[in-house]
């Protein structure tokens, strides 16, 4: 088992992603009441109390695997951009994804569009790439935006699985060697 972390602060050019908090509770909490965040994740808004306990597993995910989720935010004006990076979910979806960890992506409904999620990914990646050897994820067959995302990352279609009663397309990715990238990890 890895040692207990925490997340390492990433930055990249308009970005800075660190870990949880519990300060960042309402802004988390707002973000998922979005419709143009929920839809495509659940297709319901979150609970205030679901987004504390979400916040709290992303916490704890870095105690008990050594990685976990980060929270971004515009780096001038600390508005929150989104919540991304690993997950242990445990989902019971069909097939089984448990051979990897989870890679998920959740944006504000203002910053979806603006090229944020490629460029927090490429940095949470090339940190992930150097430690894990490969992750998965899963997107609502419709979410035509995150499956282009997915491929320009190097997810590749793995197949179309089931959960929650309903069709989930599962991505593998395997990590890619090192390569210069422009973000530092603090």
């Amino acid at each position: 088992m890895p040692t207990p972390a925490s997340a390492p602060t990433l930055t990249t050019a308009r970005l800075t992603l660190t870990g949880h908090a519990a300060t960042d509770l309402e802004d988390c909490a707002a973000m998922w009441t979005d419709p143009r965040v929920y839809t495509m994740i659940g297709g319901q808004p979150r609970p205030r109390e679901d987004v504390w306990i979400r916040l709290l597993r992303s916490i704890g995910q870095w105690t008990l695997f050594g990685y976990g989720s980060w929270i971004a935010r515009d780096t001038a004006t600390g508005a929150l951009i989104g919540e991304l990076g690993l997950i242990e979910a445990r989902r019971a979806i069909e097939p089984s994804i448990d051979a990897a960890p989870e890679m998920g992506w959740t944006l504000t409904g203002a910053a979806q569009g603006q090229g944020y999620a490629s460029e927090a990914l490429a940095a949470i990646l090339a940190w992930t790439d150097a430690r894990i050897p490969a992750t998965t994820c899963i997107i609502d067959p419709t979410n035509a935006p995150s499956i282009r995302l997915a491929e320009r990352l190097g997810y590749r279609l793995r197949t179309t699985g089931t959960y929650r009663d309903a069709p989930i397309l599962i991505f593998d990715r395997r990590a890619r060697a090192a390569e210069p990238a422009a973000i530092a990890a603090r």
